[in-house]
């Protein structure tokens, strides 16, 4: 699809009707979402990246700007937060940062780069230097902060874990990380596991992984040797690793509670969304079950898969279901991730700004190397 299509494909569909939804049975307990209440502040892009506000359409994304508590500035309940006070609680913020918003393949596409006749406008631009349509595997990283201390706590790494890591660790002074929690087991979110060989030889003598067993009995056949350990080389400096069971329910990893979010990721392939205080991360998803919703509520950010502008692929949100699925979680503020090359950054930012004039709705895409200060 050209670029032009792709537009048109989008302006199409915010003037669309809301579509039917597809919903799967499964039962969870609702009272760990229930109980969760917070607030959450605006993004920030480090300040080692070059500065992007000259030439994206981020109207509701500040880049660079002070960190300013959400509930002060979008009127939620509980009352202003005072600059002094806002100051003292930004010192401990945690954050939540973007280490890939893409495609298994990632952006830019090599088929692209070397078409003989054909020009990719979304893979050439990601070729310039920080550009934001430069994308590798979807995963997040959440700097979270105690009293006790601080955690750096990974979702999934994927195939491009390693390269992600050298660009944004040092950008945003991470050395550690004290845990792995995996969606699924498809390579992008699990192909970059030996590469924590880096981190368990050089930083830290192991690191937990926490995985549900469907997954794991599928890293038992794609890492045998990290999962047993007896059948490396002695010698071989592969990575050491803890590996602990997760189920579909609420459990805790260095103080904080995770509340995995069942949903479907293709027929039959069940992949896990987490929720952390009040926001919800949601990377790959075909389809959300009807109890699923029930651990949505009071959702402040949602980031959301959305794959492509024009339609859904059997294993992907596309953007028109994309934002059926916003309308009806109804979050304060949304960022998709998992864009393919068809996802031009400004063009579709810029459609997507016109729905907070329109509906209210506050929705972007992310990108990477993205930080949001987050309550957790």
């Amino acid at each position: 699809m050209s670029g032009a299509a792709g537009a048109g494909a989008i302006a199409a569909l915010l003037r669309a009707h809301r579509l039917p939804m597809l919903h799967s049975p499964l039962a969870h307990s609702l009272a760990a979402a229930h109980s969760l209440r917070g607030r959450l502040p605006l993004p920030r892009a480090p300040a080692s990246t070059a500065p992007l506000s000259s030439r994206l359409s981020l109207p509701n994304l500040r880049l660079g700007a002070p960190r300013r508590s959400f509930a002060s500035s979008c009127g939620a309940p509980g009352g202003a937060v005072s600059s002094s006070e806002a100051e003292k609680e930004d010192t401990r913020q945690s954050e939540l940062i973007f280490l890939g918003t893409g495609t298994s393949e990632g952006i830019p596409r090599v088929s692209c780069l070397t078409h003989p006749s054909e020009t990719c406008p979304v893979c050439t631009k990601a070729m310039e230097p920080g550009n934001p349509n430069r994308r590798r595997n979807t995963g997040i990283l959440l700097r979270h902060v105690t009293p006790s201390g601080t955690s750096n706590i990974l979702i999934d790494a994927g195939k491009f874990f390693y390269h992600s890591a050298i660009q944004w660790f040092p950008a945003f002074g991470l050395r550690e990380i004290d845990a792995v929690i995996i969606t699924h087991s498809h390579a992008d979110a699990i192909g970059g596991l030996d590469c924590l060989r880096d981190w368990t030889n050089n930083v830290q003598p192991s690191i937990p992984i926490y995985v549900a067993q469907r997954d794991f009995e599928v890293m038992k056949m794609t890492h045998h040797y990290l999962v047993d350990t007896s059948t490396v080389i002695p010698g071989a400096a592969v990575s050491t690793l803890q590996f602990n069971i997760i189920k579909e329910e609420p459990f805790t990893v260095h103080n904080l509670e995770v509340i995995p979010l069942p949903v479907w990721h293709g027929q039959d392939y069940r992949s896990l969304g987490f929720r952390f205080g009040d926001t919800c991360y949601i990377s790959d998803v075909s389809d959300i079950p009807e109890e699923t919703y029930g651990l949505l509520e009071h959702c402040e950010l949602l980031i959301l898969d959305a794959l492509r502008p024009d339609r859904s692929s059997s294993t992907h949100f596309g953007l028109p279901r994309a934002l059926e699925e916003v309308r009806k979680i109804k979050p304060k503020k949304t960022l998709f991730t998992g864009m393919m090359h068809l996802m031009d950054h400004e063009k579709v930012n810029g459609d997507l700004a016109r729905l907070m004039e329109t509906e209210g709705l506050d929705i972007q895409l992310s990108y990477d190397g993205l930080s949001i200060p987050v309550r957790l």
